[in-house]
């Protein structure tokens, strides 16, 4: 059994639970059913095959594929996520740039925040593409902040709170960029959701209310006191909340909408004046 050659019986099997990509799937289960401490003979094979059968009936039962194999694709980075925690998606990546780029524009020590972190894949992508960045992540659930801390290496800081509470107030006016992808699902679409996401990610990081906004304006009222003169706050939205999500931000500040076509992804950002 190898990868590039997954057997059939797997990839059927995986078509039958609804997987699109099984093919490529079977491929990825395998190759992680094999990763680990290298084992021999008869035992060794039938571990490896216990392996790829728990892996797999995980993905069957409808678990997101990126938390059964323990890690998800991201702006060229390879992000750690387990069960239970928000999946980031490609359509961040957007999201992601804009903070990079923000954050470089702001001189040799930029302060990023990002709020409703999950698995902190913005924050990770600043470390890597910001060097000298003071980059803080933060999100209510623990478990996101495990993954998160797991996912920035040291390179920058992760906290357990709501919203900003729990970052340090002496950034407090000092913040360069204030980044988040806070959940904006309206609270009767959850319902329609695949399940995969409806099931087994956390409500609280899909939930944005009755018009998922509710979320992005507790947010977007905090910066004035966080953001200093000349910086940003960047928020992901959908093209129909965009509007809604715009005029949640700080009255007289700059209001720029950008949008992805490529990933799908649509960002407000708000400028305040310097």
């Amino acid at each position: 059994m190898t990868s590039a050659d997954p057997p059939a019986a797997l990839v059927a099997r995986l078509r039958a639970a609804g997987c699109v990509f099984a093919e490529d799937e079977a491929a990825l289960l395998v190759a992680a059913a094999g990763e680990g401490p290298p084992a021999s003979g008869a035992a060794g094979a039938g571990g490896r095959v216990d392996a790829l059968e728990a892996l797999v009936a995980r993905r069957v039962a409808g678990e997101p594929l990126e938390t059964v194999l323990g890690w998800v694709e991201f702006a060229g980075l390879r992000l750690g996520v387990g069960p239970g925690v928000f999946v980031p998606r490609r359509r961040t990546e957007l999201l992601a740039r804009t903070a990079v780029r923000l954050a470089r524009s702001a001189g040799p020590s930029p302060v990023v925040v990002e709020a409703c972190c999950g698995v902190a894949p913005v924050a990770t992508l600043v470390t890597r593409d910001v060097p000298g960045a003071q980059v803080h992540a933060a999100d209510l659930d623990p478990v996101a902040v495990g993954w998160a801390r797991h996912n920035l290496g040291g390179a920058g800081h992760a906290w357990a709170g709501d919203l900003l509470d729990p970052v340090p107030s002496a950034l407090r006016g000092r913040v360069d960029v204030l980044v988040a992808n806070a959940p904006y699902v309206p609270h009767d679409a959850i319902a329609t959701m695949p399940p995969e996401a409806r099931d087994h990610e956390p409500h609280a990081a899909l939930d944005g209310g009755a018009d998922g906004v509710d979320v992005q304006r507790r947010l977007l009222a905090l910066a004035p006191v966080w953001v200093r003169a000349g910086g940003h706050v960047l928020v992901e939205t959908s093209v129909g909340q965009t509007a809604l999500t715009a005029a949640a931000c700080p009255p007289g500040w700059p209001v720029e909408v950008l949008h992805d076509d490529d990933v799908d992804g649509t960002v407000v950002v708000a400028h305040r004046h310097a």
